[in-house]
């Protein structure tokens, strides 16, 4: 049995360069589906808010793209499709990801291990906190908040040392423990990696889109689970599997800067992606049309269901600009305070 803190061992299970899960070559798509995957409408929304941050920043001579955890660049691919000529000609796109580059990505990408510094334009991280490596808590019979260890073969958990004194603070702010039982997954590590991500930004928009909780609404047994082969499996540490554990967004937002806070079934709703169907007048006026509109239609229905894409949390948080269209307030979006 090889014993640590869920942190170091999601690191090695994930992005270990001799086995991590996502240095695989079929890489996530292998094992479960993002909403990139599910509707080239995803895209379709990121390249219009893309529209209303180049838009919102006057028109900038480079504007940048810089997607946070790009997978097999899947995203980036789908949102260069629907820019028009004028706009790609002034953008500088950026896929970042430890994973080797894909074959087939268009040429004007960069491909880097490291997010840009003083980009203008829209950081976009998709998915990408929730592989943030972070530890575990659980409060003993004796009230005390220790880390969780996990054998790396099996998945068993066993308890460990007290929480040092910042993981201590940050429960105390965020995600309180006080019963024996109570578990929190302790999210400093990614508060910083976000923190690092936006402030590559000079001016423009940063977004996150994840599986999340607020304050209020934590999970008291966490949230850390594994997915292989389209299913949802234990969390077994070993590089079989993805491993994940559900995004604190609001203490992620970087201070100082306006943050919103939504679902992704009211953001891409306000992006124009609908679940509603065609009328059935349009079968018989345009009957390829109203299959395409129909196919279109369950496309964006599973991409904003509630019960399902549609329930992660998107934050928002501008940089030096105004906020765009789309994010101005209307139903769903709120605004994060500190």
């Amino acid at each position: 049995m090889t014993w640590m803190r869920w942190a170091p061992a999601m690191e090695q299970a994930l992005y270990d360069p001799d086995g991590g899960f996502y240095r695989r070559p079929e890489g996530p798509a292998g094992h479960f589906r993002t909403s990139v995957h599910a509707s080239e409408l995803f895209a379709r929304a990121v390249a219009r808010l893309l529209l209303e941050v180049d838009e919102a920043l006057g028109r900038p001579e480079e504007l940048a793209l810089v997607d946070v955890g790009a997978g097999r660049g899947e995203l980036l691919a789908g949102v260069l499709a629907e820019l028009p000529g004028e706009v790609l000609a002034r953008l500088r796109p950026y896929g970042v990801e430890l994973a080797d580059r894909p074959a087939g990505l268009p040429d004007a990408v960069r491909w880097t291990d490291a997010v840009p510094r003083g980009r203008t334009g829209l950081l976009f991280a998709n998915e990408w906190l929730d592989n943030v490596p972070l530890d575990a808590g659980e409060v003993d019979e004796d009230g005390v908040l220790r880390y969780r260890e996990v054998d790396t073969a099996t998945g068993e958990e066993r308890p460990g040392e007290p929480v040092s004194a910042a993981d201590a603070a940050w429960a105390g702010r965020w995600w309180p423990a006080r019963r024996p039982g109570d578990r929190v997954e302790f999210g400093g590590p990614r508060d910083a990696a976000w923190a690092h991500a936006v402030a590559g930004l000079d001016r423009g928009l940063a977004v996150a889109v994840d599986y999340a909780h607020t304050a209020g609404r934590r999970p008291p047994f966490g949230t850390l689970t594994g997915f292989r082969g389209g299913r949802e499996v234990a969390p077994v540490p070993d590089g079989s599997c993805d491993v994940t554990a559900h995004v604190a967004l609001d203490s992620a937002a970087a201070p100082g800067l306006h943050s919103l806070w939504t679902t992704q079934r009211d953001a891409l709703r306000a992006l124009g992606v609908s679940g509603a169907r065609p009328a059935l007048a349009l079968a018989s006026s345009d009957p390829v049309g109203y299959l395409r509109a129909l196919s279109g239609a369950g496309e964006g229905a599973e991409l904003t269901d509630p019960a399902g894409l549609g329930a992660f949390g998107w934050l928002a948080q501008t940089v030096r600009m105004p906020v765009p269209e789309s994010l101005r307030p209307l139903p769903g979006w709120q605004t994060l305070t500190p």
